[in-house]
């Protein structure tokens, strides 16, 4: 990959879901790149795609191509890799590649930025590149009860245990009772937990609230959470009364389609001060 030409100063590095086509249409002049295994949704992009066992040729051609910056955005699983397609520059850095794939979602990344950054990359986050993601502080739709506010308050004290431990970012808190935490599976397969169980154990039927949140001390620059549309229709399937984000803190993707989907729902949308 040396010397192509990426005719480009920011490069994105796009993985599954809404995220990449939101900041695409925000940085038009970036270059999409994407991991081997995991195409992006942006559309009409010809991206520069790279596999992690030839990870210093891929950063030599974003250099040579007179990239700059980079961000990070979508979905990515972690990648089985395969000895015979490392090669000698990328093989030196296999143990501290290994190291940071073992490691918790936040060691992993983290190790991911302090790579780009030793080839001299500025690692921005997607709320750099489209601030308007990012909702404030406020009541987006719908109405809060004092036993809504009691569980998201239970909430961020577990999202903030768990992350404190590299888990995960978000939970499910109904009545005062845990009935799911997010994990490597992810967002969606938590929700799919807590619709399934939540009948035999709260008789309330709606009631409760997803948290979202980002880990305390995480590097926000990259895995920032997100909530959209189908993350609703998720809260909706689980009885939940709302949804409930860190201020600040959180990736509102389509504003307009997740609020109105959140109001034919009957859900609340909050974006609860850290």
């Amino acid at each position: 990959m040396r010397g192509e030409s990426l005719a480009a100063t920011g490069a994105l590095i796009a993985g599954t879901g809404a995220l990449p086509a939101l900041l695409a249409a925000a940085a038009p002049g970036w270059r999409i790149c994407e991991m081997e295994g995991f195409p992006s949704t942006v559309p009409g992009a010809e991206p520069l795609r790279f596999r992690v066992e030839r990870l210093v040729p891929f950063l030599d051609a974003l250099l040579d191509g007179g990239v700059k910056q980079v961000c990070f955005a979508g979905a990515m699983q972690r990648p089985r890799l395969e000895p015979e397609f490392f090669d000698a520059r990328t093989a030196a850095l296999v143990p501290r590649l290994i190291g940071a794939l073992q490691a918790g979602d936040d060691a992993t990344l983290r190790a991911v930025i302090e790579l780009f950054e030793e080839w001299g990359f500025e690692v921005v986050g997607a709320d750099t590149l489209a601030p308007d993601l990012v909702p404030g502080e406020g009541l987006l739709c719908g109405a809060l009860t004092k036993g809504d506010e009691a569980d998201a308050t239970r909430a961020a004290a577990i999202v903030a245990a768990l992350g404190a431990v590299d888990v995960g970012q978000g939970a499910v808190v109904a009545e005062g009772l845990c009935l799911a935490t997010e994990a490597l599976p992810g967002t969606d397969a938590m929700l799919d937990f807590a619709a399934a169980h939540r009948a035999r154990l709260i008789r309330t039927p709606k009631s409760g609230v997803f948290f979202k949140a980002p880990k305390p001390g995480q590097d926000r620059r990259i895995d920032l959470p997100a909530i959209g549309p189908q993350t609703v229709a998720k809260a909706a399937a689980a009885g939940l009364a709302g949804i409930v984000f860190e201020a600040g803190g959180v990736l509102l993707l389509d504003r307009a389609a997740t609020i109105a989907a959140a109001e034919d729902a009957g859900l609340f949308l909050w974006g609860r001060a850290p």
